[in-house]
């Protein structure tokens, strides 16, 4: 089921003109990043991750994994209130970044790797800079523990989620919230900018997925699939052209979102309580992955939707995804407070 109604009134508090709906919901159709294409028919060699490091420092469960863009360093986010960075191909630990007064929920870099991101439950989103350690700010507004911040791919706009069904959108050089989005009737548990950073996309508990003209804050679709099952992540795939999301009924689906239409759902794994990441790899063909509650880490056949590969070596729920830009390495944390990375050497 598919329904362009987006029943909020968002904030406008920018007056400049953004283009029009189907202009801007075309402007995904150009590009030429590597494409994730559910059609296709070209077979690649099938997956064959291994186990590499084991990287172990966190006291609570590691809620989320993220390479940085240059592919040099690996950001975790903790519920023991820390961010870590290690090196990303050694595994080595780099920096342990504490201000935070409460657990954190997600974490994301600038596009020049030098700034993160995090998202807690002390209802801040605080930035970093990653060769210092030092704190650079501290954005105050949510009123409920954030869960979910991403940059934009120029780097000057952070997007959050928080429990208080809020979007926020902060100006990254000063600090200010310059749009709040009344987005969801539930906790919003996933932000993500596409390619251009023109439109934003979330999701919430509430079942729904929203899409977001960043310029006016005017919501552009609404998706909903048939049984409204809480959506737990969501992102934008590298070209632009369609959505994967996690929903509480044990699915992942790929969504192309300006046909409003659910392209393939990919089962296998087990997800009924947990927000669990997901994310793309086309390192080496086109894969979608997850964690799952059964300690498990699957990966898929974008086009075929088979389980090519499960990764086993978690003791607990694993939450955190993260995929490589240019490796082919995956790394993934959980609730047994370790992370791992998997490399792919085939």
């Amino acid at each position: 089921m598919f329904s362009t109604t987006c029943n909020p009134s968002p904030i406008n508090m920018d007056p400049m003109s953004s283009a029009s709906y189907n202009s801007r919901l075309n402007d995904h159709e150009h590009g030429t990043l590597p494409n994730i294409s559910p059609e296709s028919t070209t077979e690649h060699p099938r997956p064959e991750y291994a186990l590499r490091y084991t990287l172990k420092g966190h006291q609570a469960g590691v809620s989320a994994v993220k390479f940085s863009p240059d592919g040099k360093w690996l950001a975790s986010s903790s519920a023991d209130k820390t961010i870590k960075v290690w090196h990303a191909r050694t595994g080595q630990h780099e920096h342990t970044f504490e201000a935070h007064m409460a657990g954190v929920n997600d974490v994301d870099w600038s596009p020049d790797s030098l700034t993160l991101a995090s998202g807690s439950d002390d209802k801040t989103v605080r930035l970093w800079d990653v060769s210092t350690g030092k704190m650079l700010r501290i954005l105050k507004g949510h009123h409920n523990a954030v869960y979910t911040v991403s940059f934009s791919p120029r780097g000057t706009i952070i997007a959050s989620g928080s429990y208080d069904e809020a979007v926020r959108l902060w100006d990254v050089r000063t600090g200010k919230c310059m749009k709040t989005l009344p987005a969801h009737s539930d906790p919003v548990s996933g932000v993500h900018f596409n390619r251009d950073g023109t439109m934003i996309v979330s999701c919430s508990h509430d079942g729904l997925i929203r899409i977001w003209d960043v310029t006016t804050g005017q919501c552009l679709r609404t998706l909903v699939e048939e049984d409204n099952a809480p959506v737990t992540a969501v992102k934008f795939s590298p070209n632009g052209k369609y959505l994967l999301a996690g929903t509480l009924d044990s699915c992942v689906r790929l969504w192309d979102y300006h046909r409003g239409k659910c392209l393939k759902t990919y089962t296998g794994h087990k997800n009924e309580k947990y927000s669990i990441f997901s994310a793309f790899t086309i390192t080496k063909g086109s894969y979608a992955v997850m964690g799952s509650e059964d300690s498990d880490v699957y990966i898929w056949d974008v086009q075929s939707k088979e389980v090519v590969q499960i990764l086993i070596g978690h003791e607990d729920v694993v939450l955190g995804i993260a995929t490589h830009p240019t490796d082919n390495i995956i790394a993934s944390s959980g609730l047994d407070t370790i992370i791992k990375i998997w490399i792919d050497d085939s």
